[in-house]
């Protein structure tokens, strides 16, 4: 789908740096499958970036602020195209999304430990985290628009 025209090169690669961070915060669950496929660990280069931003802000606080700068300056900001504001707003409900399972991921594995079950579901949560931003990635490179259920919905009514 292709709303306002068509996007240039610039707003197609910008639109796809947001999706580094909900796959940064998902490299967490990757780490069954990282010990059965030690290639996957290759997904990591290309966050790097990240890392040594998130590593130079003490106190974990680097998510916090990224957070509100692309909220408050990309998302909120008219001035920017709406692809770009789209995707950015669409990476950020990715990542709210990692951030609650991963709350919930902790509190299973206080109850019930390690197990087949958190593996299952460490497994299926980079799996999915991966899938949905290799899809927008590519979708937005190619200047479309991703469209994830729900997700996408709710992108699309905060950006309108």
């Amino acid at each position: 789908m292709s709303w306002n025209g068509s996007t240039d090169i610039k707003d197609r690669v910008f639109s796809t740096l947001p999706y580094l961070l909900p796959l940064f915060y998902a490299m967490e669950f990757g780490q069954y499958l990282f010990q059965q496929f030690p290639f996957l660990r290759y997904l990591e280069i290309p966050l790097i970036p990240v890392a040594i931003i998130f590593g130079a802000v003490p106190f974990g606080l680097a998510g916090i602020i990224i957070f509100f700068v692309l909220f408050l300056a990309v998302v909120q900001n008219e001035r920017i195209s709406r692809f770009i504001r789209f995707n950015t707003m669409q990476s950020i409900l990715l990542n709210i999304g990692v951030f609650l399972i991963s709350f919930v991921a902790r509190i299973l594995a206080r109850g019930i430990g390690g197990g087949i079950l958190l593996e299952t579901l460490y497994n299926l949560v980079f799996l999915a985290v991966v899938a949905a931003c290799g899809y927008s990635i590519i979708q937005a490179l190619m200047g479309r628009y991703a469209e994830i259920p729900t997700i996408s919905e709710a992108a699309h009514m905060q950006v309108r």
